[in-house]
């Protein structure tokens, strides 16, 4: 039987996942911070196109493994930042580590929930919410984007919410209110324009989207958040016991 080029083409993978292939081990390679050559040099020596270099490029950019600069140049980037899902905050997941997290309230509003967080808090029509909007930062980085809807009355919330406070700890210690369980669902989505500025990213940056609702010791519904995390600097841990 003759092996024709067209039957190969079907059995290999594309020419653009072969110079990522290629591309990964060249990267493994190398530390964090380090750069890569130049477009054309690289193109050369994988003997591919440029356009089929910056796909691959785009691919591992998009996954976290790259981090392109315009002007500057091609860096591999940093490990991805390790979150565990649990009944804890951004700040005490972290702060565990030694890592900095600080936060920039960009709002606290009390508003008339809307449908979506309504239903979710298990409130009336017509109720009304602590609305928070925070940008969270990670070391310096612009990582997440959370918005939380909280069951009042939290009077002077907006005062006990400063730069390295966590919201769960700021609800124990000034209102005596504690989160014992959490509904976690994550999903996939993509910067909207706002988002991609507060992040510094491109519009329609690939995000993991997390929506929780966190509940008393009695089951009331206390928050309803929804976050958004930049997919190339993030990676979710969840941890259960069997009950063995």
């Amino acid at each position: 039987m003759v092996d024709t080029l067209e039957d190969r083409s079907r059995t290999q993978p594309p020419r653009y996942f072969r110079a990522k292939l290629e591309l990964q081990k060249r990267i493994a390679a190398l530390g964090h911070g380090d750069t890569l050559p130049a477009e054309r040099r690289l193109a050369d020596e994988l003997g591919v196109s440029r356009t089929t270099l910056r796909k691959a490029l785009a691919e591992l950019s998009a996954e976290g493994v790259l981090r392109r600069e315009h002007g500057s140049g091609t860096y591999v980037a940093p490990p991805k930042v390790v979150r565990v899902r649990q009944l804890t905050s951004l700040s005490e997941d972290f702060g565990v580590d030694g890592k900095s997290v600080t936060s920039r309230v960009i709002a606290v509003e009390h508003v008339t929930a809307d449908s979506e967080t309504q239903a979710a808090l298990e409130l009336p029509r017509g109720a009304r919410v602590y609305r928070v909007t925070r940008l969270r930062i990670v070391d310096d980085e612009p990582l997440a984007i959370e918005v939380a809807h909280l069951r009042g009355p939290l009077r002077g919330l907006a005062g006990r919410l400063h730069a390295d406070a966590s919201l769960y700890e700021a609800l124990r210690v000034h209102y005596d209110r504690e989160i014992a369980a959490v509904e976690d669902t994550v999903e996939t989505a993509l910067a909207a324009p706002h988002e991609a500025d507060m992040l510094d990213v491109p519009i329609g940056h690939p995000l993991l989207m997390v929506h929780r609702l966190g509940r008393d010791p009695e089951g009331t519904a206390l928050e309803w958040t929804r976050s958004v995390y930049r997919g190339d600097r993030f990676k979710f841990v969840a941890r259960a016991t069997t009950g063995r």
